[in-house]
């Protein structure tokens, strides 16, 4: 039945055989016998019986966590779905991981940032009209923390002339921004003794202040002698702390400390009696200036620290951080979502955690060959980091809150905080970027997605040889530069500032003047060869090098033969739904013909009914005649009630089996093992065809049974008009009867362009 329910371009029954859709294919024999198979498929039956309902369940539950590196099999189809599977569920994953990211990060946090730094870095001082940023010399720190440190810090009289002053409790910085417990000022000295006098100047120099070091820190009070002013306190005592790393030396946390007044009148005070005692002297080697605000308009904190630092060399050099941190995490509707991501977010790392556990355990030591193998691992280990340092805030910040506002007048350290808040965003940043890399491991099957890696590869060997030709010249032009500018362009002052200034060379940022001006003769020099060798020569060794490489790689990629990959996968589905839906739709249509067939209403059909109304369907009348015939079990040339009910049951029948089968297209693509095996399976696996192959051989074999068929329907036209003839000459008069080669003849004059043009359609 399944051979007559398409239109005339379809299949025949040999098509069917082909196909594998109509008819079931013989069986292959193979070296079991039937009563051989029956008995394994019982024994199998008992085991599986055996296993239990746990034993199922935890197979099922652990084929959640199976992966490529897992799989055993060398189905193609089993690959592609166990990659469209771990792909989806990553892309999960990554979703969940930005919207965490973005989700806590916005454009506020930089306008918050850039406003507290304009108020405290460019403002101009009274008397010079100098800046935090332009400070030079100690003279500058007084007039920084009398002008401008207090002008932004206490926010006392509105804007107009008359100065009306704000009540205590709506103080803000920039009327907006809470300034959280008081400031405080620390410094750090060094002993005197903490350097050695060459022995001419012993009798000239009698006091020498080293550079910064820890072991040269000045720990005897001094000035007025009493007091936190006067007196080092140990890192322990303050709290802990944070080193803090600036331009010229890293610091401690200890120190001598004044914390500030909660008005201005109070703070004036102080800072007088600290100029007055001379609190900054030559021991001193950095000032640092301390407080936190707090904006609830966007649930903001601000950790500031303004700093100058004192070198041996004499003068001041300025530096400083703005750590715009959100701390409190759980404030809105929003932030409350964020909350449910995050769980979220900690379900997946768990996943993975397994996941990875079960592959290392299977793939033991081979597993950290693969590069991607260790991005999960990063990518895991950076995850953990930032969920470990979330709680940790999330519990740290409520107590520090409350004892914060238990006692305002006291400095609020906000520092361990704030620090380890940014760096806790630069992990998630580091954790994102990764993130984004290892989707590279799902596309890596798709031949034009590897060309990257392939190339990469193929060329390491010769990129290694390059980079130490490279390196020896580059870092010889680094010292070089370092030792012939190093005194008088800041490009150059170190080693390292060296390296990225040639870095910067090569990407076109450079200044030829400055090093010009440092050496009017070995500056030039300097510069033209080193463009003439690593720009001109060596940069374009490494372009040749990858250029050539990747020539190769995809030469040998467009040669390659096409595998399965994912877009076959949904191009094979798609075409079997089309499928199913067109002869679905072909049974209804014949269902509805064969219903209009009786004419009489007698339930009985005659085969010149059947036949003009599937040739309505397209049906060729070789098609309709097998179909009849299949039916007409009497062979009376007609349909019975009892046979045509047969005939509509079938048609039913296989119309609702395409209808479950579009129902549960999943259990269409089985892996090879479960597959049954038909003639085409066989045929597909000896001679290896693709898909794409199939489709053409499909596409011609259609062509050849239209061209078929259409020279079946003329031979029938041929042999009417032969029999007309017949009977016109027994009726008129008697004549030689019509030879086989006048009717072959007469077929070449109806269709002889015909035929042409079919073989053509086929070949």
């Amino acid at each position: 039945m399944g051979d007559m329910v398409r239109p005339a371009t379809a299949t025949i029954a040999g098509r069917e055989a082909w196909s594998g859709q109509g008819t079931r294919s013989p069986p292959i024999i193979t070296e079991k016998s039937p009563v051989m198979i029956e008995d394994d498929e019982e024994f199998d039956s008992e085991k599986n019986n055996k296993r239990g309902c746990w034993a199922k369940f935890s197979s099922c539950v652990g084929g959640l966590w199976a992966t490529r590196q897992m799989s055993k099999s060398n189905d193609r189809e089993e690959f592609v779905r166990t990659t469209l599977r771990e792909l989806v569920v990553y892309i999960l994953f990554l979703i969940i991981l930005c919207i965490l990211t973005f989700g806590s990060a916005s454009s506020s946090m930089y306008y918050y940032t850039k406003v507290l730094s304009d108020l405290f870095l460019d403002a101009p001082f009274p008397e010079t009209r100098n800046t935090f940023r332009g400070s030079t010399q100690v003279l500058d720190i007084w007039r920084f923390m009398e002008n401008v440190m207090e002008d932004g810090l206490y926010w006392e009289h509105w804007y107009n002339p008359e100065k009306t002053p704000i009540e205590t409790d709506d103080r803000n910085i920039l009327y907006e921004n809470k300034l959280l417990g008081i400031p405080r000022l620390r410094q750090i000295r060094v002993r005197n003794d903490s350097c050695e006098v060459h022995a001419d100047f012993k009798n000239a120099i009698r006091q020498c202040y080293a550079v910064y070091s820890d072991n040269a820190i000045d720990k005897q009070p001094f000035g007025l002698m009493n007091g936190t002013e006067w007196t080092y306190n140990s890192p322990e005592a303050l709290g802990g702390g944070i080193p803090y790393w600036g331009k010229i030396a890293t610091y401690g946390a200890g120190g001598s400390f004044a914390d500030l007044g909660s008005n201005r009148n109070i703070t004036n005070v102080i800072l007088v009696n600290l100029r007055k005692n001379l609190w900054i002297e030559r021991g001193t080697r950095a000032v640092f200036v301390d407080f936190t605000v707090y904006n609830a308009n966007i649930n903001l904190f601000c950790v500031v620290k303004l700093v100058f630092e004192l070198p041996a060399t004499g003068g001041v050099v300025p530096s400083w951080t703005f750590r715009t941190v959100k701390l409190l995490r759980y404030v809105t509707g929003f932030d409350y979502f964020i909350m449910a991501c995050e769980f979220i977010f900690i379900f997946f790392i768990l996943y993975y955690i397994i996941e990875e556990c079960i592959e290392i355990r299977m793939l033991k030591c081979s597993y950290f060959n693969s590069l991607s193998n260790v991005l999960d691992v990063t990518v895991i280990l950076l995850a953990l980091v930032c969920i470990g340092f979330s709680i940790y805030s999330t519990l740290t910040i409520s107590d520090t809150l409350e004892k914060m506002l238990r006692d305002p007048t006291k400095f609020a350290d906000f520092e361990f905080l704030g620090y380890g808040q940014a760096h806790y965003n630069s992990a998630v940043a580091v954790c994102v970027f990764f993130a984004w890399l290892k989707l590279f491991k799902y596309i890596s099957f798709n031949k034009t997605m590897t060309q990257l890696s392939s190339t990469l590869s193929r060329c390491a060997k010769d990129m290694l040889s390059f980079a130490v030709m490279f390196f020896i010249v580059f870092f010889a032009y680094a010292q070089l530069g370092f030792l012939l500018f190093g005194t008088q362009v800041y490009d150059f002052h170190t080693f390292l500032g060296a390296t990225f200034t040639l870095l910067r060379t090569i990407l076109g940022d450079f200044n030829f003047h400055e090093i010009e001006e440092a050496n009017r003769i070995l500056g030039p020099i300097f510069f033209l060869t080193y463009v003439f060798f690593v720009f001109f020569v060596l940069l374009n060794m490494f372009l040749a090098i990858i250029n050539d490489t990747y020539s190769e790689v995809k030469a040998e990629i467009a040669n390659q033969r096409n595998e399965f990959e994912i877009g076959d996968y949904f191009k094979r589905g798609y075409n079997n739904m089309l499928g199913k839906l067109g002869r679905r739709d072909k049974l209804l249509d014949v269902e509805n013909s064969l219903k209009l067939c009786d004419a009489n209403n007698d339930g009985v059909l005659s085969f010149d009914e059947i036949r003009t109304n599937l040739k309505k369907c397209n049906f060729s009348d070789m098609e309709i005649e097998m179909f009849f015939a299949k039916y007409d079990l009497d062979g009376n040339r007609s349909l019975s009630l009892n046979e045509v009910k047969m005939m509509l049951k079938d048609l039913e029948g296989q119309r609702k089996d395409i209808e479950g089968q579009m129902g549960q297209d999943h259990k269409d693509m089985i892996t090879k093992d479960e597959r049954p095996v038909s003639a085409s399976n066989v045929s597909a696996a000896v001679n290896g065809i693709s898909f794409d192959e199939f489709s053409v051989l499909q596409r011609r074999v259609d062509r050849l049974e239209h061209s078929i068929g259409s020279i079946v329907s003329k031979i029938d036209a041929v042999l009417v008009k032969l029999d007309s003839m017949e009977k016109a000459k027994q009726k008129h008069k008697p004549s030689r009867k019509p030879s086989v080669l006048q009717g072959v003849q007469e077929l070449g004059k109806i269709d002889g362009t015909d035929t042409r043009n079919n073989r053509n359609a086929w070949n």
